[in-house]
């Protein structure tokens, strides 16, 4: 998944941005409130995590801007501000979640993978498909009882494919959200992850759970196919 941070603290930046990309997530990054308002405008995006306290224009401005102006995605602010009516501010302005600093970054995580899964209208942590089982929070994925491991970008993309379960996602929104501004492949690594998680999902198994829809895109495998 694809998330924008956007934080003016750089030794913050550099630690929240290390903590995501473990987690599989791409990350893009603004330091101020008008870049990030920029790339949220001009990229899909996830999940947002804001800080309130920018440079430029300030955290509630921008969110209160995006909400007025139809922008839905989801949004994590932060803020060293610790009183209610901050939070109730936040939120009433279209904040999706609050969190204040000092925080855990397991906890930071936690409700990022909420927020995600919300966002794709999903809300059970754990996803069942045939007998293939996600579980997006422990990051475990088992076939038939069976452990399998998956690399942080494989997992990624296993999720969004679940995420849409039954319905074809294209490369392009596949590249949208599984990499960030920086990432240097081109586009058909792609094809080359799903050829990856080909292997370890479905190989052994009688019923493929992957499927290609030529010149549209991929599937995972819905009730009906």
């Amino acid at each position: 998944m694809r998330v924008l941070l956007i934080e003016d603290h750089k030794p913050l930046v550099k630690a929240l941005r290390r903590g995501l990309e473990e987690e599989g997530l791409a990350v893009d990054t603004a330091e101020d409130g008008e870049e990030g308002d920029y790339k949220a405008r001009t990229a899909s995006y996830d999940a947002i995590i804001l800080d309130l306290m920018l440079p430029k224009k300030d955290g509630l401005s921008v969110l209160r801007d995006w909400r007025k102006d139809g922008i839905k995605t989801h949004v994590l602010c932060l803020t060293a501000k610790d009183t209610t009516s901050d939070k109730v501010n936040g939120l009433d302005i279209g904040a999706d979640d609050y969190l204040t600093k000092p925080f855990q970054l397991e906890e930071l995580l936690a409700r990022l993978r909420a927020l995600i899964r919300r966002s794709h209208q999903v809300k059970d942590p754990i996803i069942r498909v045939h007998d293939l089982e996600i579980d997006t929070a422990a990051r475990i994925v088992k076939r038939g009882g069976l452990a399998i491991h998956l690399t942080p970008r494989e997992f990624a993309l296993l999720q969004f494919l679940a995420f849409h379960r039954g319905k074809v996602v294209t490369r392009s929104m596949i590249w949208d959200h599984l990499y960030d501004e920086y990432d240097e492949n081109t586009s058909n690594v792609v094809d080359v992850y799903i050829r990856y998680l080909r292997t370890k999902i479905d190989k052994g198994f009688e019923t493929p759970l992957i499927l290609t829809r030529w010149g549209e895109g991929y599937m995972l495998r819905g009730d009906r196919e």
